[in-house]
């Protein structure tokens, strides 16, 4: 194992050697809300992009939101001149993952090196997630409208069947629950519908295909959820892998793909007890569908600090405090041997003990009770397993959510750079 102290953009030089062969790198985070883990991710990607000629971003997030900011990113016709405009529109709970400072000053600075680019090199950023039922519903009405009458028929047959749940995709699920595959029909036409128009349209297209990819997998997730059990999460991590699939063959044969998500899901699942509850992920779908040398895994945690977080779902953001870690975690080990800011890149033959073993390894989400940290919060974890590399923060502070404007004056930066 390397362990190389991170002091400036320049030190991530081991992982970007790893990186330059890998087809997809996937970042990761301990949390959804932590400044730290957004800023250190953005200046790795960025060396990615600059550096390693990587395509895209794709984020765990939803695609019409995302696409909103692809279009500014890109200047495609009538993207915003700022992409701080598109990410202000996020309305998603919870909005903070990706409306943040953070984000918009990595967005400018895409759209700033996308201009120095010929079109078809410029780096998008896209949603992989599949939320957005009826958003994704609205865009494809608004493309078939347009550009197909007659194709809109399929898209009204789906709305009328979600029409009842009065936009609630998990009424829809309860109610699927009484009438198994309910919309599944008409989804399923919509779908066949949409693909066969948009593969006529050509490559500027295929956002239609996508959302309608999403209403499929939004039907298969919502009517999934309520029964329980692993196969909602399943569906929804099958469904950011195919994204990223479709993603990399729209890019072209030379593709190459960064993920930013959460360690739950680009961490592979095979090196926790994820597996044993029949759980599969987005990172172990990626090894799989690529192989392991083509795939960089990169997770991040830190010991305490600050988080952005909600104490129930769909309640306000607050900033709430990260403890100590446990004793016995990754976490606390790494507090007690490593400098403040760390990159550890695996090799697989002088790992130490704690980082093959299985070792407890803290997850936070976006809800979350410092409370629980003494029996919760926790994945027991291979770490050299799960990941190939992995960022070390022992102090944090909170994600600036937007819309504070006041919050995208002075960030503190990573960690004393641009």
């Amino acid at each position: 194992m390397l362990v190389q102290p991170l002091g400036t953009p320049g030190d991530f030089d081991p992982v970007l050697d790893r990186a330059r062969s890998a087809r997809v790198v996937m970042l990761g985070e301990a949390s959804h809300g932590t400044h730290d883990y957004y800023r250190l991710r953005e200046q790795f990607t960025r060396r990615l992009i600059a550096e390693a000629g990587f395509s895209f971003v794709a984020v765990e997030g939803d695609w019409p939101d995302c696409a909103r900011v692809d279009d500014s990113v890109r200047f495609h016709p009538g993207g915003t001149a700022d992409p701080l405009s598109a990410l202000e529109r996020f309305e998603r709970w919870p909005t903070w993952m990706w409306s943040n400072a953070e984000v918009v000053r990595f967005c400018r600075w895409l759209r700033a090196w996308n201009v120095e680019q010929p079109a078809p090199l410029r780096a998008g950023f896209h949603g992989l997630d599949v939320y957005s039922l009826w958003e994704s519903m609205q865009a494809i009405f608004d493309y078939l409208g347009e550009e197909d009458p007659q194709a809109l028929e399929a898209a009204q047959e789906a709305y009328r069947c979600f029409e009842p749940y009065g936009g609630d995709p998990q009424e829809y699920g309860r109610a699927s629950r009484f009438v198994p595959g309910r919309c599944e029909d008409e989804v399923v036409r919509l779908l066949t519908r949409t693909r066969e128009r948009a593969a006529r349209d050509g490559a500027g297209r295929f956002s239609a295909w996508q959302n309608a990819e999403v209403v499929a997998g939004a039907e298969r997730y919502y009517r999934a959820m309520m029964g329980g059990g692993p196969q909602s999460w399943n569906i929804r991590d099958t469904h950011m892998a195919d994204t990223l699939d479709r993603l990399m063959a729209q890019y072209g044969p030379q593709a190459k793909g960064i993920v930013w998500a959460h360690n739950s899901h680009i961490g592979d699942s095979r090196a926790t007890d994820m597996t044993e509850s029949g759980l599969l992920n987005l990172g172990r779908l990626g090894r799989e569908r690529y192989g392991d040398t083509d795939v960089l895994l990169v997770g991040f945690g830190s010991y305490q600090g600050e988080v952005v977080a909600a104490n129930h779902w769909g309640a306000t953001s607050q900033v709430l405090p990260v403890p100590p870690a446990r004793p016995g975690s990754v976490e606390r080990q790494l507090h007690e041997s490593l400098p403040d800011r760390a990159l550890l890149v695996f090799d697989g033959v002088d790992d130490p003990e704690w980082a093959t073993d299985s070792v407890d390894h803290r997850a936070i989400g976006v809800v979350y009770d410092p409370e629980y940290e003494s029996w919760g919060n926790y994945v027991p974890t291979r770490l050299s397993q799960r990941y190939d590399a992995f960022v070390w923060c022992d102090q944090t502070s909170a994600l600036h959510p937007l819309p504070a404007h006041e919050m995208l004056g002075e960030l503190e930066t990573f960690p004393a750079g641009t």
